[in-house]
């Protein structure tokens, strides 16, 4: 991996969820930057231009899905990589995501500390 560290935002209704990835990614060399909820979450990523965004759907301020369509609608923030996690495990919100939104993956909660490096590591190569 480079001298920098990658940059993940997570945009979460949940600190302890926030705190739970930050320790997972940043034993790997990652560095978490943990927003609550989606209208801080989306002003983070305009303003840190991060390398990957992990993305909670369902959240009291500002849902995930409209977050990501303001992140594509932005020339800036459209071609950052998003990664939904959420509790909507139902395999019809996974088709929505991934192949209507053309989210780059979809993990549901509860997952894993592994489920989450993996589908970083397909996300970003």
């Amino acid at each position: 991996m480079a001298n920098t560290a990658k940059r993940v935002v997570y945009i979460e209704d949940e600190p302890e969820m926030i705190d739970l990835v930050r320790l997972i990614l940043g034993r790997k060399g990652f560095e978490v930057l943990g927003a609550n909820g989606g209208r801080e979450g989306l002003s983070m990523v305009q303003r840190d231009l991060p390398d990957l965004v992990l993305l909670d759907l369902m959240m009291p301020d500002m849902d995930g899905w409209d977050v990501y369509q303001q992140m594509k609608a932005d020339e800036a923030t459209r071609n950052i990589p998003v990664i939904v996690i959420t509790a909507k495990a139902q395999s019809i919100d996974k088709v929505l995501g991934l192949h209507i939104a053309k989210v780059d993956d979809y993990l549901s909660k509860p997952f894993s500390p592994q489920e989450l490096l993996d589908s970083i590591e397909k996300v970003m190569g």
